[in-house]
């Protein structure tokens, strides 16, 4: 039996790579800041004593995108969250600069909807992933994410009408 020991350089190099991504994913499930950079270091830090062998690049995103989906489910089972959050924190990322200011609306709305949904629209319209991929990702069938994304979208529409 081999033992594979990560080197720092390497953990270094993934966690610039996707602990942006895995935070925003955390914070949409987990709806506060604090707990969100709880479970992505919880992630590293499974990702660093695991010491997983991955096939290629993309199935070392899905294995960190399943598992902080996975830590955060954790997390609001035995609740471990606190009640507050502050989503005006989410700015701080440029892929959220461009949302207009009611677009926090949106997301308190999109964080509103059960969590299949919104882990489904999340890495779908907010991190940009095809439903090839997030099928891939979440180890589900492509018309399983499709119907999510489906019924999120009538959700969604149904909340923005109550708002109107």
């Amino acid at each position: 039996m081999r033992i594979v020991r990560l080197r720092k350089n390497d953990i270094s190099a993934v966690y610039e790579l996707y602990s942006d991504m895995l935070y925003r994913l955390a914070l949409s499930h987990l709806q506060n800041s604090e707990d969100a950079m709880d479970a992505v270091q919880d992630v590293f830090l499974k990702y660093t004593e695991a010491s997983p062998e991955f096939k290629d690049d993309n199935h070392k995103k899905a294995w960190l995108i399943r598992t902080t989906v996975n830590r955060c489910y954790d997390m609001l089972r035995h609740k471990k969250i606190r009640n507050h959050y502050s989503l005006d924190e989410i700015s701080e990322f440029s892929h959220y600069e461009d949302i207009p200011r009611d677009g926090e609306d949106v997301f308190s709305m999109l964080s509103s909807l059960p969590v299949k949904l919104r882990t489904v629209m999340t890495l779908h319209y907010l991190e940009g992933f095809s439903v090839e991929e997030v099928a891939k990702q979440l180890v589900i069938t492509e018309s399983a994410v499709k119907m999510r994304l489906k019924r999120g979208r009538e959700l969604l529409q149904g909340l923005l009408k109550e708002v109107d």
